[in-house]
């Protein structure tokens, strides 16, 4: 059977004078030994009942108990089976209880014998090993518990243990109660002969004074390894990867789980910020989580207090900050997020700050305290982050210079290419066909106009590539000026239609539909720019769609602030692989030196660059060659533009 209750919890209610006191197991090892050699070298025939709380710890002393028994006949040994102990009547009665049993939490040694009596009944005080602890230290294992040799408590104790092992062993109820009745309750008229000397204090004493030095110097060497063994990662990971994301991951995890904070963010930032972006983040589960939200930093009091200072900051409560109180907003994040106790380390490097590490805690009840190896730990974390940010930084840096330079080189040979075809070849029509309108003054008229047509048509040619070049220059320069206002998407699609019709032959055109609803919300555009896209895409998608394929153009709303507008055609399609860099500068799709359809491969490009620049993206979809392609682009949508500076007045009122 199983008995959940605890003894000493039993003997405190019946006796409640008594105060425990904590021991730790060596404290425990010493007096049961000193018990146990009190009955080994007297003559009496005492009562001993002796409690483990798993048979391994009983085979241990075994030895003595097989001594104790030669000497008297009343010995109880009760444990938790792990092997072979049972309920058996041998040398001496044993019981075997549950492994969940509450006994199999204490530990318990009563002897009573006619001149003397004592007891040890404690249970073990259960930890979980936290900072600066060393886990799975049997020595450091603490009971709290009674030791005695009061006759009154001892007796009452011994009462309790033999009522149990009624329970768990009736046939022994009558041995046990003759026990109790020539044993445990006779009255006891003299003075003990055995009591607790000076010197068993002052033993007790000093095995605790030790053990907690022992203990002390554990949880330094566990802080110094504990510190070590972050540093040792951090450096790893930094010689491992030049991926500062890699690194500030594990730094964030690794520093987080150390230190049990209830939240442990890092992001980087300048002084001048006025938001950050939670980049990186520990979290125990049910906190909330901060990561990829926006932290204020303008009206942050401890932010601006660590960039003063250039040193960490340590807030104990949080919320009884004085300086809350004038910021509303920012107090109202602080208790939205259940942040009490606060600890936040700048990064610099050579004045400029690099980002910030920031460690939470939650308890409303209990202000955190950070000791000085916390902090010093954390600082020597961030040190090493800021070496990370910085390394990372220089080689990001580096790769993009490697980049704008293989960019520039593909522009170069491309610009080469094109210009070498697109240029010359124009060019030498324009020449051939003036210098025949020059030499030849009898040359039929209707030669002349087929004459006069293919320099005009080419010198269009050349005109266009002129024109996409500065265009695509002057966007990606930035020297556009940007006019956005509402407008009417099916207006935009309207003037687009109507410049590729002036330019087109009668019946060169595939069949095009539009299909625009006429409740759809407005978009917030430059009207010169959005019409542009739509030609060049217009353009694009009539080149290669030849009579009688179909172009449609569509135009939807995807939730309350994007309005998405789809060219979709039934010609040549595009591969599969080929769907990302159609938006590159001279993309092609046969190639810039042999290619049946005209064009520059800037049109897609500068496409791309006003879509941005609008704040929409643009992508292609297609099933395949010769299986037709759609493009798509967002816009925004001019509602959601009002609604959020709406927004944004009401906040700025509110802060």
């Amino acid at each position: 059977m199983m008995i959940p209750t605890s003894v000493l919890q039993e003997l405190l209610e019946a006796q409640p004078q008594l105060r425990s006191q904590m021991y730790f197991k060596s404290s425990l090892t010493a007096l049961s030994h000193a018990m146990e050699d009190q009955v080994l070298a007297g003559t009496d025939r005492p009562l001993v009942i002796a409690c483990f709380q798993r048979e391994r710890f009983y085979r241990q002393e075994a030895h003595r108990y097989l001594r104790i028994a030669d000497i008297t006949p009343h010995v109880y040994v009760l444990a938790a089976p792990e092997t072979d102990f049972k309920n058996a009547s041998g040398v001496h009665e044993t019981i075997a209880f549950s492994p969940e049993d509450g006994l199999s939490q204490e530990w318990h040694l009563v002897v009573i014998g006619q001149e003397y009596a004592v007891c040890l009944i404690c249970r073990e005080h259960l930890q979980i090993a936290g900072k600066g602890q060393l886990p799975h230290m049997d020595q450091s294992r603490r009971f709290e518990g009674i030791w005695t040799f009061d006759r009154q408590v001892s007796c009452t104790a011994a009462e309790l243990l033999l009522y149990r092992i009624s329970q768990y062993r009736p046939e022994l109820q009558d041995r046990n109660q003759h026990l109790l009745e020539t044993v445990v309750r006779p009255a006891f008229s003299g003075s003990p002969l055995v009591h607790p000397s000076p010197f068993a204090d002052r033993l007790v004493t000093y095995l605790q004074a030790s053990q907690y030095r022992q203990l002390k110097a554990y949880r330094q060497i566990a802080a110094q390894e504990l510190k070590e063994r972050l540093i040792n990662s951090m450096t790893s990971a930094i010689r491992r990867s030049l991926n500062a994301d890699q690194v500030l991951s594990v730094a964030v995890q690794e520093l987080g789980q150390a230190l049990e904070c209830d939240r442990c963010m890092l992001y980087q930032c300048q002084a001048a910020d006025k938001t950050a972006v939670i980049q990186y983040e520990f979290v125990q589960p049910g906190q909330h989580s901060l990561k990829g939200q926006a932290w204020p930093l303008e009206r942050n009091p401890w932010f601006i207090q660590a960039v003063k200072q250039e040193e960490w900051v340590y807030i104990e409560a949080a919320t009884a900050d004085p300086r809350l109180k004038r910021l509303k907003a920012f107090g109202n994040r602080v208790a939205e997020i259940g942040l009490h106790s606060l600890l936040m380390v700048p990064m610099f490097y050579q004045g400029r700050l690099l980002g910030i590490v920031e460690l939470h805690h939650t308890d409303p009840l209990e202000p955190y305290r950070w000791s000085d190896s916390d902090i010093a730990l954390v600082e020597a974390i961030a040190t090493q982050v800021g070496i990370a940010l910085i390394q990372a930084q220089a080689y990001a840096e580096l790769e993009d210079l490697n980049q704008q330079l293989e960019a520039l080189e593909r522009t170069r040979s491309n610009l080469i290419a094109i210009t070498g075809h697109e240029l010359r070849t124009p060019l030498s029509t324009i020449q051939v066909c003036l210098e025949s309108l020059a030499n030849e003054p009898d040359m039929p008229p209707e030669v002349q106009q087929v004459m006069l047509s293919t320099a005009l048509t080419d010198s269009e040619r050349l005109r266009k590539l002129v024109q996409d070049f500065l265009t695509l220059s002057r966007l990606e320069s930035g020297r556009v000026e940007w006019h956005t206002e509402a407008l009417s998407l099916q207006e935009c699609v309207d003037l687009a239609l109507s410049s590729i019709k002036t330019r087109s032959q009668p019946g060169a055109l595939p069949e095009i539909a539009v299909e625009i609803p006429e409740d759809l919300s407005l978009v917030q555009a430059d009207g010169e720019w959005l019409v542009e896209v739509l030609s060049k895409l217009l353009d694009n998608a009539c080149k290669f769609t030849t009579p009688p394929g179909e172009i449609r153009i569509r135009g939807r709303e995807t939730d309350a602030q994007t309005i998405e507008v789809t060219l979709a055609d039934t010609g040549r399609g595009i591969e599969p692989d080929r769907l990302e860099i159609v938006f590159e500068r001279f993309y092609q799709e046969e190639g810039a030196l042999r290619r049946t359809t005209g064009g520059t491969g800037l049109g897609l490009a500068i496409c791309r660059q006003i879509v941005h620049h609008l704040g929409g993206k643009i992508w292609a979809e297609s099933p395949g060659k010769d299986r037709g392609s759609t493009f798509h682009f967002t816009l925004p949508s001019a509602i959601a533009q009002v609604r959020a500076m709406r927004q944004r007045n009401r906040r700025q009122e509110v802060s």
